[in-house]
């Protein structure tokens, strides 16, 4: 199942881009282990019982004392048939551990060792603390979301953690294991958040080095500034989407909304777009969010209804492709992207930690023996 079948990683348990980044490698179909500790690190945002913790879906989790050093040779005997390592620790974290890339290497010198973080592997910065909000601050991704007239809005922790963490750490996890297919040789992949971050703003740093993008919030086409690219209060408060970027796709906005023929300023005018945000408020205020629905949605204005996460998972689009699945009883969403022959899928629901860790091992050639002096000496648990 999915078109990472046979690749095998061992994920050191942690928060927020590890287990995202871990997630998509599982839906893909890769073989992931999630290395637990014993105890409690009481990291993160709890969510309860376990099968709410939808980022630790798709693979088993095993509980390691790696305060021992039988722990630490566990991990070892993981790495020695792993493609790929990934983890999230401040620098030097794995290195105190025993857990190194250098010596993860010599035990198997085809492995991908991913690092995750948020300022880096080195740098001034790169052993503070920090979370997607300082990241994406740092990087310019933060400045330019919200309003002319408020601070930055946080995009919750969608740039930084997962656009800009899991997103690329994934990426270069899997070139990493292309290329050690080809050279029979790994190397480690140092992630930042502030890196990915910026990454994904490319487009806007090439538009302010042109002039066209001004460095003020608030008053580009993308960034709320303009009338056309915008969201708009309905009549029963609640909210639509507008993208009509394209002349002829603004052309049909002024149809449907019965403005066409008025005497209105040019489209990119940018001196007369307030004036024009605020004829749309006024106007979108006249119909509810069903009723523009019915005149805009299937158009070619760039138009979509503003859903909350349980209206997201009823729409007829969302329910036609299947976006979400159901996973011991929880809505979330399904994997993605979609492939035609290597189908991707959840592989099992998330698990408590240290829930499978004889039959992990045991998949993991671990034998009864083995496991059963592991289990005497405290080092593992289950």
């Amino acid at each position: 199942m999915g078109p990472l079948k046979g690749v095998k990683v061992v994920e050191m348990a942690g928060i927020g881009p590890g287990p995202m980044c871990a997630m998509l490698l599982s839906d893909m179909g890769a073989t992931v282990i999630r290395v637990d500790r014993i105890e409690n690190s009481g990291l993160g945002i709890a969510a309860g019982e376990p099968k709410f913790d939808i980022l630790t879906r798709g693979r088993p989790s095993i509980a390691v004392d790696l305060k021992k050093a039988e722990g630490i040779e566990t991990v070892l005997k993981l790495v020695e048939q792993a493609d790929a390592l990934i983890e999230g620790f401040r620098p030097g974290v794995m290195e105190r551990l025993g857990l190194g890339p250098d010596v993860c290497l010599k035990r198997n010198k085809r492995l991908v060792y991913g690092r995750m973080t948020g300022f880096g592997q080195d740098g001034p910065l790169a052993k503070a603390a920090g979370h997607d909000i300082n990241y994406i601050a740092l990087a310019g991704a933060l400045y330019p979301i919200g309003h002319a007239d408020g601070p930055p809005v946080p995009p919750l922790n969608l740039v930084g953690d997962f656009g800009g963490g899991a997103m690329f750490l994934a990426f270069g996890v899997v070139c990493g294991v292309l290329e050690a297919r080809g050279s029979g040789l790994g190397q480690m992949v140092d992630s930042a958040m502030v890196d990915g971050a910026a990454y994904l703003t490319s487009p806007f740093y090439g538009m302010l080095a042109s002039g066209f993008w001004k460095n003020k919030r608030g008053s580009n086409i993308l960034d709320t500034g303009s009338h056309f690219y915008n969201v708009y209060e309905t009549k029963d408060g609640e909210h639509v989407s507008i993208g009509s970027i394209e002349p002829k796709f603004y052309e049909e906005l002024l149809e449907k909304t019965g403005l066409k023929g008025q005497n209105l300023p040019a489209q990119r005018d940018r001196e007369q777009w307030p004036v024009m945000k605020e004829k749309f408020a006024a106007l979108f205020k006249t119909k509810t969010r069903a009723e523009w629905n019915k005149i805009m949605e299937g158009s070619d204005i760039c138009y979509a209804p503003v859903l909350s996460f349980p209206e997201a998972m009823q729409h007829p689009h969302n329910v036609a492709r299947k976006a979400f699945v159901e996973v011991d009883g929880v809505p979330q969403p399904a994997p993605a992207p979609r492939f035609s022959r290597t189908k991707e899928g959840v592989q099992k629901p998330p698990s408590k930690r240290g829930a499978d860790t004889v039959p992990a091992l045991k998949a993991w050639g671990f034998d009864d023996a083995k496991l059963s002096a592991l289990k005497q000496a405290g080092v593992i648990g289950g």
